[in-house]
């Protein structure tokens, strides 16, 4: 059976983006692979090396990942911190990274300069972390976003590397997973980018109705279209992308019709899609507010995946340090 792993960082709600670009399509990977997911928890320090609260975040995240629907009896759900296997392999993975292929990583010089003032060694890093994660498990495939697609190539160079400096055929060169389409990135409602939550333009599962109708009523826009058939601009190609995800056919395509005739009322396009999202997330957020209420359960939860992580991470740790020359004196 093939493994596919996957993680998502701990910064708090998993957003609309999270879900309809991975979690959802997680559930469907239970039945018939060997799944781990992961909370990142070391990722997060990339870009937030003293959070707030960071207990609250990865307990958030693993609330919303349960109510999303991944099944812990059939994955492997876990803490990255709960596996100081994954540090341990970081390390030595980075042992073979060179400074100038982390310095071209478009995510590296994408995160420099949106905050310049914080440009640590992890953050350079990151891909060595993600190939660590990955690799820990000698997983087959990795669902990945558009933005993450060159970090997974590193993670091939970097298994790669090691099985030809070590003369061995033992890391898999892991390749993504995209459920038989192109991968899916979710934009966010402020007009460009994608959507996320240090970005300020999601919507989060834990959403309540009104803050969902609210988000998606400022969502920018343009001043519409004058010309029958004209192009949209990036803001409102954004909206319609997730209309086209989330609502019916012949609702996407009412409102295609009304932007080329250019009679198209935004106020309209939103209201129906703030509707059609609430419709998508009210079982999920109803399931968010059960589970959140059962610390036992929680806590069972977070001791079983690292149960089953380290199993796995322990018996690569072991080989890998056999394979580079470790021996004890003792």
């Amino acid at each position: 059976m093939e493994i596919v792993l996957s993680g998502i960082r701990s910064t708090g709600n998993l957003h609309l983006g999270n879900y309809l670009g991975a979690v959802q399509n997680f559930v469907k990977l239970q039945d018939d692979y060997k799944c781990y997911f992961f909370i990142a928890d070391y990722h997060s320090l990339t870009t937030h090396p003293t959070p707030e609260n960071l207990y609250k975040n990865v307990r958030q995240v693993l609330v919303e990942y349960l109510a999303a629907g991944i099944d812990p009896e059939k994955s492997t759900l876990y803490i990255q911190s709960d596996v100081p296997e994954v540090a341990e392999l970081y390390l030595l993975l980075n042992m073979n990274a060179y400074l100038g292929e982390l310095e071209r990583t478009t995510s590296f010089k994408e995160k420099a300069r949106k905050q310049p003032e914080n440009v640590n060694a992890g953050l350079l890093t990151y891909p060595v972390l993600m190939a660590a994660d990955i690799v820990i498990h000698h997983a087959d495939k990795v669902p990945v976003g558009k933005d993450q697609e060159q970090n997974l190539e590193m993670a091939r160079k970097f298994a790669r590397r090691f099985n030809t400096m070590y003369k061995v055929e033992y890391f898999k060169e892991p390749q993504p997973f995209n459920f038989g389409k192109e991968l899916i990135k979710i934009p966010g409602l402020d007009g460009t980018g994608k959507m996320g939550k240090s970005e300020g333009n999601g919507i989060f599962l834990a959403d309540d109705e009104n803050t969902i109708r609210k988000k998606i009523m400022r969502a920018v826009t343009d001043t519409g279209p004058t010309v029958p058939n004209s192009e949209m601009t990036e803001p409102v190609k954004n909206l319609f992308t997730i209309l086209e995800i989330v609502s019916e056919k012949d609702t996407v395509n009412y409102f295609k019709e009304q932007y080329q005739n250019c009679t198209i009322r935004y106020g309209d396009l939103k209201k129906q899609l703030a509707e059609d999202v609430i419709k998508l997330i009210k079982p999920i957020n109803e399931r968010i507010k059960d589970i959140d209420k059962n610390n036992e359960y929680l806590a069972k939860v977070a001791k079983l995946g690292a149960e089953k992580a380290r199993e796995s991470a322990s018996k690569t740790i072991k080989e890998v340090r056999e394979i580079i020359g470790f021996k004890k004196f003792y």
